[in-house]
Formats: structure tokens, C-alpha cells, sequence
């Protein structure tokens, strides 16, 4: 997997999380299936600290990692068959836990289990809800969550597909509280290459957009996937396979199409 490049999508994300985390407003992105959406989000969350940080024992002296302090971001996923109950159950338990050691960070001398077993955890140390995934919400699941916002001075941003947006604009009281709604894009021709210049440099190379058969490589691996992150990982994967069977050392436009076939590519 290719590492995680700030993009120019990935920066026009920040920029909408920061406005809605700022506002304390509801925020909407939509964008098709694979072209980075959660991975901006769980970045700017620094979710992958905080999995590793609960995954160490939060409530056994685990010390908070400064990018979830520094984020003030919370981000979860719904599950197919979330319940409203559960939902607001794994919401405020999540928040609950960050905020109490946010504010142990800042309080080192204060208990947080005895903060947590007492339900008196500090608030608005979190600053914003990132739902992900949350075209998966019922009805009854997104009013949840707009009671959620309602009852606490938080920023929350709803991520889905396409559609997802006019979706919510069937209900006027969550809708109504909509602050930002942004449409997260596939990669910019410009943000491609650094990304392939990544799987150049795995198999020993260095891209040069100014050589015919890298740049004939660039224009094919762009007209197949549209800019499309996961789709380019996909595909890259392949090429190394390919490759790797036959003995090539070149990336070339035919090796990219043999990998192409292998694949499924929707339209």
C-alpha cells in the first residue's frame, strides 16, 4: 500500500473539517466509493493513534498520543445493523473516554476511572464527530444523531456516497442544521504522479514524466481508473504482479492493460 500523501483533496477535506469543527456546524461530504475519503478522514482524526491507544488499555496509564490531542477529532463507523440505542451508547462512551483523558493530559492529577465510574467526565474537550459510512443510517439513526448534536456543543460531519446529500435534504430538521457540504473529488492529475512515483520506487525506478514510456504509463494508468485512489492501488498491485511473471523491468502502457483484464472496473 502506497503511503498516505497530502493531496490536494485530502487539503480542501481539512480545510471543510476545520470550518465545520470551528462553527460547531453539521457538515455533509460525499464522493464515490474508493477515492479517499475515509482514509482524509481517519488522517485528520489520527484515527489509527487512537485504535492503538485503546488497543493498549486507555484506562491503564496509556498516555493519550499528542495527534488525538491535537485533532480533537473523534471518528466512527456505523455497522449495517446499528440500533439508534447503540449508536448513542458507542458514541457517548467513545467521546467519554477521550475527553476524560484529554483532560487528564492537562490534569495529570486527576483520576480518570474515578472520573469515568462517576459519569463525571469533562466536556467540549472533543471538538468534533466524524461519522463514516453513515448512508448506512436509518431514519431513526440520523435523528439520533442530530439529538446528539443538539445536546452537545460539538462539530459533526456526516460522510456517504453520492445521493447521500439529497438524501438528507428530506428531513428539514437535520438539514436545516447543515452548515457545509462538500463534494470530495478523485485524485488531481498533479496528485497522481507523486502517487505513482511511489510504485516506481517499490520496483527499483524512478518516475520521469519526461520519458515517452512513463509518461504514455501515467496517461493510461489515469484514463482506466479517473483519478480513482483504490482503484490505482488495485491496479498497481497487478502491474507488480505481472510483472514479477513475465521478467519485466519497464512499466509500459501494454503491461498496464494485462493488468487491467485481471480486474474488475466498473464504469
Amino acid at each position: 500500500m502506497a503511503p498516505f500523501l497530502v493531496t490536494k483533496q485530502h487539503r480542501r477535506f481539512a480545510e471543510f473539517a476545520d470550518a465545520v469543527r470551528r462553527h460547531r456546524y453539521i457538515g455533509a461530504c460525499y464522493g464515490a466509493p474508493g477515492i479517499g475519503k475515509t482514509l482524509s478522514a481517519r488522517t485528520y482524526a489520527a484515527a489509527d493513534d487512537c485504535d492503538d491507544w485503546f488497543a493498549r488499555g486507555h484506562l491503564k496509564g496509556a498516555v493519550l498520543p499528542y495527534t488525538v490531542l491535537a485533532s480533537r477529532t473523534v471518528l466512527w463507523t456505523p455497522y449495517v445493523t446499528t440500533t439508534p440505542r447503540e449508536l448513542e451508547n458507542e458514541i457517548g462512551n467513545l467521546i467519554g473516554q477521550i475527553e476524560t483523558s484529554i483532560e487528564h493530559t492537562y490534569d495529570p492529577d486527576s483520576d480518570p476511572e474515578l472520573a469515568w465510574d462517576t459519569g463525571d467526565q469533562p466536556t467540549n474537550r472533543v471538538e468534533l464527530l466524524i461519522i463514516d459510512e453513515a448512508d448506512r443510517l436509518r431514519t431513526s439513526g440520523l435523528e439520533q444523531l442530530r439529538d446528539h448534536f443538539d445536546r452537545h456543543d460539538i462539530g459533526l460531519i456526516l460522510i456517504g456516497m453520492p445521493g447521500f446529500e439529497r438524501r438528507l435534504a428530506r428531513y428539514p430538521q437535520l438539514y436545516s442544521r447543515i452548515g457545509f457540504v462538500h463534494q470530495y473529488r478523485p485524485l488531481d492529475p498533479e496528485d497522481v504522479h507523486p502517487v505513482l512515483g511511489y510504485y516506481w520506487q517499490y520496483i527499483g525506478q524512478t518516475l520521469d514524466p519526461a520519458r515517452e514510456t512513463d509518461t504514455d504509463a501515467i496517461l493510461t494508468i489515469i484514463r482506466i481508473t479517473g483519478g480513482n485512489f483504490r482503484l490505482i492501488e488495485r491496479l498497481m498491485t497487478q502491474v507488480l504482479r505481472v510483472m514479477n511473471i513475465n521478467q519485466l523491468n519497464d512499466i509500459t502502457p501494454d503491461v498496464i492493460e494485462a493488468a487491467r483484464e485481471t480486474l474488475v472496473v466498473g464504469t
